[in-house]
């Protein structure tokens, strides 16, 4: 029997010709990442280790994001031991305010990690970089030090449930409303472990930015990564940006899935996520009178190009609703000014939004956008738990750019063909 992309790139680095589901191997880590909640825990372990110097100053990459621009003294802090530890480390990939953007869109951007990579990250959202071609997952801060000192860390080989998308997308319908729409048909822990492989024409048509944002949210099925098979699409984004050599992996015809899920996305609508979990979802249409206090636009997952202009599309020449407030963040500096050549960002202020520097903010309840008792928020954000965004007595919506800008609108969960 053949190996599917996820074997075969953990067995290229462990060293191994082939590995197998439940198998316990060590890999040589490509990049590990770490932000300001998780990496001071994990230099904090990495000096207690006696450690004096990180195996290779090139692949360990520290963003500040979560509480940047810092919000109190003790964010600033947090962001204060990152910082001095990557001058002490002489770091090629860490970003200071005014260059930082959100971790898990800034790498991919910046070309820092790519196809065929192992990837390991102290944020759960890591396994974001299965969009292209890589085995990206989260670990935890201790993880993460003894890959800053070794360079390797252990895994157990995942089993893999392989998601075949077939049909047409309807209107309005992108990656966010397939990822939602999948986690609500497996659950939180359908893929608990599991490698989910996206495949299928539909994923074949989607561009770049609508991959990743599935891939970010394979932790919210439970998933130990999230991962797509690299095409031309792959290849056209990591041409001319990616700092190294890819390598392009497939999965073999015969290769290994402990299951098919077979997706007809012909009657798909734009979904929305009910609290309290990311998997309770409906579609749009079945949520219209729920009244909404915030929409936040940005994170990890929806902050990128496509998914503003998606927005400002929506949001042109209209007013965002009295009482509502409306929070647009682009999730890099790169996004942020390119919002700005293409008029994005004046059609959001314009509209009555806030425009924010890049920042994790709002979506874990940091800063920039906290709700208070009794609110609700509608969010292109990842999770939507108990008091996820600030009070454990708001609720939290998800969705995607389309259906948020037409929430903003309307001042309550609104279809996007309501405001077209």
């Amino acid at each position: 029997m053949g190996m599917n992309i996820t074997e075969k790139i953990l067995a290229a680095h462990s060293g191994l010709d082939k590995v197998e589901p439940g198998q316990i191997i060590n890999a040589k880590v490509d990049i590990a990442l770490g932000n300001d909640i998780t990496a001071p825990i994990a230099i904090s372990e990495f000096k207690k280790a006696g450690a004096d110097k990180v195996w290779d100053k090139g692949k360990v990459a520290l963003v500040p994001d979560h509480f940047s621009p810092n919000k109190d003294i003790a964010s600033a802090e947090q962001c204060k031991i990152l910082r001095d530890f990557a001058r002490q480390q002489d770091l090629e990939h860490y970003f200071e305010l005014g260059e930082m953007g959100v971790e898990h869109a800034l790498l991919p951007e910046q070309g820092i990690v790519g196809p065929g990579d192992v990837v390991i990250g102290a944020d759960s959202h890591t396994c974001t970089y299965g969009a292209l071609g890589a085995f990206s997952t989260g670990v935890g801060s201790t993880d993460l030090a003894a890959a800053m000192i070794t360079g390797e860390v252990w895994f157990k080989v995942p089993e893999a449930i392989l998601f075949n998308y077939t049909g047409k997308l309807g209107n309005w319908v992108d990656g966010k409303d397939l990822i939602l729409y999948t986690i609500g048909q497996v659950g939180v822990d359908g893929a608990l472990y599991k490698s989910m492989e996206f495949t299928g024409p539909i994923i074949s048509g989607l561009g770049m930015d609508d991959r990743l944002t599935m891939a970010n949210m394979a932790i919210e099925a439970g998933g130990k990564n999230g991962i797509i098979v690299p095409d031309e699409v792959t290849k056209a984004y990591v041409e001319g940006r990616f700092k190294r050599t890819p390598i392009y992996y497939t999965s073999d015809s015969d290769a290994n899935y402990c299951e098919k899920i077979e997706i007809d996305c012909t009657n798909i609508r734009p979904q929305i996520a009910f609290p309290h979990l990311p998997s309770n979802t409906r579609p749009v249409d079945e949520a219209t009178s729920v009244v909404i206090d915030q929409v936040v636009i940005g994170s990890c997952t929806n902050g990128r190009m496509d998914d503003l202009r998606k927005a400002a599309q929506l949001m042109k020449g209209k007013k965002v609703a009295p009482y509502l407030r409306c929070i647009v963040i682009p999730a890099t500096q790169h996004i942020y000014r390119q919002a700005m050549k293409e008029g994005l960002l004046d059609i959001f202020v314009e509209a009555g939004a806030a425009v924010s520097t890049p920042t994790c903010g709002p979506c874990l309840g940091g800063h920039m956008g906290i709700l208070a008792k009794g609110e609700r928020a509608l969010a292109t954000t990842n999770r939507n738990f108990v008091g996820r965004m600030g009070s454990p007595e708001s609720e939290v919506y998800l969705a995607g750019p389309t259906v948020a800008a037409a929430t903003a609108i309307k001042g309550r969960i609104a279809c996007p063909e309501e405001v077209a």
